[in-house]
């Protein structure tokens, strides 16, 4: 019998029961007796830790019962299902970093994506996945907690979804799929390799590249367009578009906000428990409230496309400057700071109103903008 590959439903529930005790329990725990301790104490607080105590014993018991049952294969695959997928590209989002160190199993890799599974980046696994290969690639890389089927939302307003209308263009759509809980620098050097091998093993000679990111992808594809490479031929030689849908490229306020509300509610015990909650976030999260400044310099050689959105229709409108898309404003999107700094002074940019930030995925105005665009 042939052991099911890739993270199951168990592992998600024994996920489930480490972080109630890590971040339920002891949270409700510390505030119990933080609270207690500034009216002076309170009686039976033997008995009280006792029961924390007891359900936290009894949280980690079934976490490793889970694991044991979860490394055996039993049960089904995250994978198999849009809901499991939306978990695991959730919680890689939101803890990727720890899960590397404590859960690989459960913790994306750097890959390309076609048909639900993993492409062997060789000459055969390609030749297998892209049968109708051109010398012409559009790279697709998702943001913050998503993955590659993204791309399909809002394929009902449209007809159609960014990837198949190039393929009509004559490129070679390649989705790839990251664990966006990692830096951004980490993740630009794992595509970079990514790409590097792609482009080598490609089943025809590749003559052009063109990159697309939502959202954070944005951010990975700059960094991994600023690693430097040793090879002859570098694949970044070949990137002639790079188009960013909603990137932060200055951060995002919603990032800071986490950050000064962790650092705000850690001051008093009482609330310490909280501010932790809010610091479980990974290093991916951390670094969207800077995003990538000056030290990662675009590709003199690439046109750069500046997508932003505001949930109203001028994009200078109060609510529009203040909230953007909801989660990232139009000036960091197009790389613009307070002091008139532009990231891409040549860029070409493109406002989209009453859009929110996902809406971004599958919009029939980029639809038209990436034809012209990439024509």
């Amino acid at each position: 019998m042939t052991r099911a590959s890739g993270p199951g439903v168990l592992d998600a529930l024994s996920l489930l029961t480490e972080v109630a005790d890590e971040l339920v329990v002891r949270s409700v725990r510390d505030t119990h007796d933080a609270w207690a301790d500034r009216f002076g104490g309170y009686p039976g607080r033997r008995i009280t830790s006792a029961v924390y105590g007891g359900v936290s014993v009894g949280l980690r018991a079934a976490s490793a019962g889970l694991d044991k049952v979860a490394a055996a294969g039993v049960g089904p695959r995250l994978e198999e299902g849009p809901r499991g997928r939306f978990v695991s590209s959730a919680v890689n989002g939101l803890i990727g970093d720890r899960l590397v160190r404590e859960r690989p199993r459960m913790a994306f890799g750097t890959t390309v994506r076609a048909q639900g599974r993993d492409v062997p980046l060789d000459a055969d696994g390609l030749a297998a996945a892209y049968p109708r290969a051109t010398g012409r690639l559009v790279v697709f890389l998702h943001g913050l907690c998503e993955n590659e089927s993204y791309w399909e939302r809002w394929r009902e307003r449209t007809g159609t979804t960014y990837a198949e209308m190039l393929a009509e263009e004559g490129w070679t759509p390649v989705y790839l799929r990251a664990n966006t809980g990692l830096g951004l620098r980490e993740n630009g050097a794992a595509l970079s390799s990514l790409m590097q091998r792609l482009v080598e093993a490609w089943p025809v000679p590749v003559d052009r590249v063109a990159l697309v990111g939502h959202s954070m992808g944005g951010l990975i594809l700059r960094a991994a367009g600023a690693v430097a490479s040793e090879v002859e031929e570098p694949w970044t030689d070949r990137v002639s578009d790079i188009v960013t849908l909603g990137t932060p490229h200055l951060g995002a306020p919603i990032a800071r906000g986490i950050g000064h509300g962790s650092r705000g509610l850690s001051r008093l015990p009482e609330t310490a428990a909280f501010g932790r909650i809010l610091d479980w976030r990974s290093v991916g999260v951390h670094d969207l409230v800077a995003g990538l400044a000056e030290d990662v310099p675009p590709l003199p050689h690439a046109r750069y496309r500046l997508v932003a959105a505001t949930l109203t229709a001028r994009e200078r409108h109060p609510v529009g400057h203040v909230l953007g898309d909801l989660l990232v404003r139009p000036p960091s999107a197009y790389g613009r700071d307070r002091y008139g700094q532009e990231l891409f002074p040549d860029a070409t940019v493109l406002h989209l109103g009453r859009t929110d930030h996902f809406g971004l995925l599958n919009h029939p105005e980029v639809h038209t903008a990436l034809r012209e665009w990439l024509a």
